[in-house]
């Protein structure tokens, strides 16, 4: 496992081969969001873009604790760290892109939830792709209990993602969900032991890095450029991504790989 030069003390980064993991790291403040975090983070989510051998991130927390929202007053002050500072000034809307709310990354993000997932850390997990999450972690969307609203993007994501009644529910009544109602919602899934997200994370992440790059990429693209569509127009947008892909070395090799009975081997091209 190699730690990135784009880690900060509230955001861990690294890499192992393909994968890269981002850990939020404030556990004496249950991982509140912090704009040293945002900054680590949205810088994270640049690298997993622009790195060619990047297929897959997981998002998690550190200490049992995925994310507990936002420290309003840690997110308005400046990281103490000159160097972060610096760095943040260079990244328009990092509080957005850190959040996953815009400029998502080109590849697919896993996130491992341990203990509280509330308020932001629900907000970030609806912004993920695959969701792990352990038995006794605690989800909810607090923001209209304490009269606030949920500026991560989820009043307009969750209803797309989930039935319209339970994403209603969740964002009303502002109330905590388990991971069992969460799994029987649709809104992760797995459910795994506790201490487990993590590793389950990993398997997950190995299976789509072991799938061909280009294919898992357009895809994702795929569905986030149709949103909003007719069928038609849709099927436009799929047949330009998905043409390049089914003519890549990367589809030949997975031909030849599945006739030769063998493991394929991707280069992303």
């Amino acid at each position: 496992m190699e730690l990135l030069p784009i880690s900060t003390p509230h955001c861990r980064v690294e890499r192992d081969h393909h994968v890269v993991i981002v850990t939020m790291n404030r556990p004496e403040a249950r991982n509140a969001l912090s704009s040293d975090m945002l900054i680590g983070m949205a810088s994270a989510w640049a690298y997993v873009s622009a790195e060619p051998d990047v297929r897959v991130a997981i998002l998690t927390g550190a200490e049992g604790t995925f994310c507990s929202g936002a420290d309003l007053k840690a997110m308005s002050a400046p990281p103490s760290d000159p160097e972060v500072v610096a760095r943040g000034e260079k990244i328009a809307n990092y509080h957005w892109k850190g959040l996953l709310r815009e400029d998502l990354p080109a590849k697919p993000v896993i996130s491992a939830v341990e203990g509280y997932a509330v308020a932001g850390g629900t907000e970030l997990l609806v912004g993920t792709d695959l969701r792990v999450v352990a038995e006794s972690a605690t989800l909810g969307l607090f923001e209209a209990r304490r009269a606030l609203f949920p500026m991560g993007g989820s009043a307009v994501r969750l209803p797309r993602q989930i039935p319209y009644c339970h994403a209603m529910d969740l964002l009303l009544t502002g109330r905590s969900v388990t991971a069992a109602e969460a799994l029987a919602m649709g809104l992760v899934n797995r459910v795994v032991p506790d201490g487990g997200a993590l590793d389950a994370a990993r398997e997950l992440a190995a299976s789509v890095a072991a799938a061909g790059p280009l294919a898992v990429q357009a895809i994702l693209r795929t569905y986030r450029d149709t949103q909003g569509l007719a069928e038609a127009e849709a099927l436009k947008v799929s047949d330009e991504l998905g043409w390049p892909v089914i003519g890549s070395e990367d589809a030949k090799e997975g031909t030849r790989a599945f006739r030769e009975k063998r493991p394929p081997t991707y280069r992303g091209r």
